[in-house]
Order: structure tokens, then C-alpha cells, then sequence
């Protein structure tokens, strides 16, 4: 498990320097807001374009991505049913069901993969399954329901092709499907660029921990903790049932599909939340409650199937 702790100590040695940051008021007050900025307009689309360029789309297509797959949408599914009972609004909604779903496989997904899978592939797929699939589908919603229903429907349908990131996640694709490599002088700087993703949200996540209460009250007190109990034990159920009921995996198949959605939720969604201001108490409470739970429940999975 040293790979797990590894991958923890780093994420929150960041954090907390972001939160030192906050506290000190280093920034100013739009400090979080201007590395959220950065991260969404800059950062994460450059290293999707190169990261995705450099991919083989084609692992896609395997069994195990298929049950990651489908415990991703049963999870989020879980959370929107909730929200309907609730009568939750749609943009706050679409925040909590990413959050319920939606995997740190970045981050802490790669080190627990080499050090508790031995395979630091088996997250590639999962990645690319995140960006090409369940980000443009969250995101797309969101800006629909931004929006308005006064907008006209070919507005709202081209808003999601106004977005930085989906944008260069398509641009991506077609590079690695069309067999094309960016040119070294392109290539260099947006992958200096990308660089910027990771902290400047770490860092931006760091500084929205400032005055943070934990549980969230008031209206957020619910999402969050219907949001934390389904991406820390129902997500990694629902994957070991998929995995072991419906496709008769098991052994080392079963071990990995069931790790990987024991993943805390991704700090990315935060970024989401901030630039589009909705649900970012609910991404930032969900993520770190998340990220804590993640430690014994991924301890608990590696002694049953490890």
C-alpha cells in the first residue's frame, strides 16, 4: 500500500499548500477562481490534447472498461434517481452524479495501479473513458441547463463545442485516430501547458478549504453525503457485482476493476464546478470526504480480493 500513501502525501502536500495560500490571503480573494481559470481554459485542455494525441483510442474496447463502464453510469444514475426525489436543480445534480462517479484515476489512480495492481496500464482505459465519455456528457448538460430555455436550440446545442476541453479531447481523438503526432515545436509547449492542470487545481482546491465545515449543512449537507456514500462503497459494490455476477470475472480481473472504482472522486470536478459557479461546495466537501474514505475502503478492498 505504500503506493497509496505516496499517491495521498503528494495530492495533500499541494492541497495544503494551497490552503496555506488562502489562509494567508496570498491571492487576494479571486485567487481560487483565477487557478480554476487557468486549469479550465489552459491547463487540463492542453494536456488532454496531448495526452489523447499519444492514445490508443482502441482500449476502449475491452471487458473490464465495460464493467468500469457501466458501475460509472449505475453510480451516477444512483444519485440522479435521489436528486429527482429530492427535486434537486439539474446543474447541481449533474455535479453530485460526476462526483459519484467520476474516479481519481490521474492523480491516485496511477500510483495505487503500480504499486497495488502492478500494471500502471490497467488505468489508461479508465482515463480515457472519464474524458472522452463522461466528462463531454456532464459538461454538455451543464450547458444546457446554463443556457435557458430562451436560447434558441441551435445556440444550445453548439455551447458544448465552446468548451476548452471538449474541444481538445475531440481534437485529441481524431489526432490519435488519424495516426497523427503533433510537431515538436507545437508539441513542447503544450506540454509545458499541461503541466499547469494538476497543482493549479490541487492549488485552487487547497484555497476553497478555508473556512470549510465538515459535513456540509445546510442545503449541500445531503448532496454531499449521498454523493460520498456512493462513490466510496456503493461505486466499488456495483463494480464487484457487475464484474463477478454478470461477466464471471475474477482473481486479479475482478481485484482491478473493483480498486479502480474504490477511487476517490477526481479533483478535476472541482474546476468544473468553479467555472460554471454551481455546486462547488458540493464538488469540494464531496471530493475530500471522498478522498479520506478512499484510504481504509481501498485497504478493506485489497484484504478481500487482493
Amino acid at each position: 500500500m505504500s503506493g497509496v500513501l505516496q499517491g495521498f502525501g503528494v495530492i495533500g502536500a499541494i492541497v495544503l499548500v494551497g490552503y496555506v495560500l488562502g489562509r494567508s490571503e496570498v491571492l487576494g480573494d479571486s485567487g481560487r477562481d483565477v487557478l480554476a481559470k487557468i486549469s479550465f481554459y489552459v491547463g487540463t485542455p492542453a494536456l488532454l490534447l496531448t495526452m489523447l494525441a499519444d492514445s490508443d483510442v482502441r482500449v476502449l474496447f475491452s471487458s473490464p472498461l465495460l464493467v468500469t463502464a457501466l458501475s460509472t453510469f449505475a453510480a451516477a444514475a444512483l444519485f440522479v434517481l435521489v436528486a429527482l426525489w429530492r427535486r434537486w436543480n439539474i446543474r447541481r445534480t449533474t455535479i453530485g452524479a460526476l462526483c459519484s462517479s467520476y474516479v481519481n484515476a490521474g492523480n491516485l489512480g496511477i500510483p495505487v495501479a503500480v504499486y497495488v495492481l502492478g500494471d500502471a496500464s490497467l488505468v489508461a482505459p479508465v482515463m480515457l473513458f472519464q474524458l472522452l465519455v463522461m466528462t463531454p456528457i456532464g459538461l454538455t448538460v451543464i450547458d444546457f441547463a446554463q443556457s435557458g430555455e430562451t436560447a434558441s436550440t441551435w445556440t444550445r446545442l453548439l455551447a458544448p463545442f465552446k468548451n476548452p476541453i471538449v474541444i481538445c479531447s475531440l481534437l485529441g481523438v481524431a489526432l490519435s485516430l488519424l495516426g497523427w503526432r503533433i510537431p515538436g515545436p507545437v508539441a513542447e509547449p503544450l506540454t509545458l501547458l499541461g503541466h499547469l492542470s494538476v497543482p493549479t487545481v490541487l492549488l485552487a482546491f487547497g484555497i476553497s478549504l478555508r473556512g470549510s465545515q465538515l459535513p456540509a449543512g445546510g442545503a449541500e449537507r445531503w448532496p454531499v453525503l449521498v454523493s460520498v456514500g456512493l462513490k466510496s462503497f456503493a461505486h466499488p459494490v456495483i463494480a464487484w457485482v457487475i464484474g463477478a455476477g454478470l461477466f464471471g470475472m475474477e482473481g486479479a480481473a475482478l481485484f482491478a476493476v473493483v480498486v479502480i472504482s474504490a477511487l476517490p472522486a477526481a479533483q478535476n470536478l472541482f474546476v468544473y464546478a468553479s467555472r460554471y459557479n454551481v455546486g462547488v461546495r458540493l464538488a469540494r466537501e464531496s471530493i475530500l470526504l471522498s478522498t479520506i474514505l478512499s484510504v481504509p475502503v481501498l485497504v478493506t478492498v485489497t484484504a478481500l480480493l487482493g
